[in-house]
């Protein structure tokens, strides 16, 4: 094989540890399987990440960034520019699903409910409440629930505090959906499985996703069979709807606490991730060996489908 690959890490958004840990364990995964594979930390020197992905190019280029630059369409159009075939979405999709409020109007065509929601200005929401508590505070262009808040009837701090708040002017706000978080992973066409995330205490932030021992992973999820088959097809829908390729997963809220006289409970789509953390901790690679797919195995299909879309 001996193929070269260049696996990109690091960057400089608010999930650069993420993504050190999910590159460093995507390089040595694939070069268990045989690839000649060259890790590079990205910063902020586009003149650096260009010399070393001209000297030699390699045959295709593993992005494990996340968040802005690397996952909302830039490096994308960086790599599209150079020619060089990229794992996960191309630069539309990537752009897309990173504006969680666009997302939710895509999706919403091809019959996938969300929370409603609504867009605010920083300066309005430190004014007072944008809708009735309980509802969430989140970033229009983060990921990994970076800045996510839930506000609660009757919590007497601020919505929002100005001084503490790096993540952009624009947010999304959306009423809160009590019951449990679910995931579901896509690869290529297929969607894998759907996991329930279970924190030990609060919520899934980011905190949780990334630290041992702060939240537990049932797969496949305990759910009532129109649930579970809801939630993959959503993904799927989703999935294609952004235009997605490669690996993406879709996040959901599932309602079951008013649910009575054996009726399912309502299920609610909230975003679309188009890299998915793969760390020793991340949701895809578990996925993926429920259904008997190593984390070697995830990584090279990753590479065999890498592409360039123009």
């Amino acid at each position: 094989m001996n193929r070269r690959i260049t696996v990109l890490k690091g960057g400089t958004s608010a999930e650069r540890e993420v993504s050190l840990v999910s590159g460093a364990a995507c390089a040595a995964a694939l070069r268990e399987v045989g690839y000649d594979v060259n890790e590079v930390d990205v910063t902020g020197d586009v003149g650096a990440l260009l010399r070393a992905l001209s000297t030699p190019p390699p045959d295709a280029v593993f992005n494990a960034l996340h968040g802005r630059w690397g996952e909302d369409g830039c490096v994308q159009g960086l790599l599209e520019l150079l020619r060089l075939p990229y794992t996960h979405s191309g630069v539309m999709a990537s752009a897309l699903a990173m504006n969680k409020q666009m997302t939710k109007h895509l999706v919403a065509a091809h019959g996938v409910i969300s929370p409603e929601g609504i867009v605010v200005r920083r300066e309005d929401l430190i004014k007072g409440e944008p809708m009735v508590p309980p509802y969430v505070v989140k970033p229009l262009k983060e990921g990994s629930s970076v800045g996510v808040r839930i506000v609660l009837e009757g919590d007497n701090r601020p919505v929002l505090d100005d001084a503490d708040w790096t993540y952009g002017g624009d947010l999304l706000v959306e009423r809160f959906i009590p019951g449990r978080e679910l995931t579901v992973g896509v690869m290529g066409e297929r969607a894998l499985a759907v996991t329930e995330i279970k924190p030990r205490e609060g919520f899934y932030d980011y905190e949780a996703k990334y630290t041992e021992e702060r939240a537990d992973h049932l797969v496949p999820a305990p759910l009532p069979k129109a649930i579970t088959e809801s939630a993959m097809s959503s993904a799927r829908a989703a999935h294609r709807a952004l235009g997605c390729r490669g690996v993406s997963r879709s996040d959901f809220r599932y309602d079951d606490t008013q649910a009575k006289n054996g009726e399912a409970g309502e299920l609610y789509f909230l975003e679309v991730n188009t890299q998915p953390g793969m760390t020793p901790l991340s949701l895809v690679p578990e996925q993926a060996a429920h259904l008997g797919m190593s984390f070697s195995e995830l990584c090279k299909w990753m590479v065999e489908n890498a592409a360039c879309d123009s």
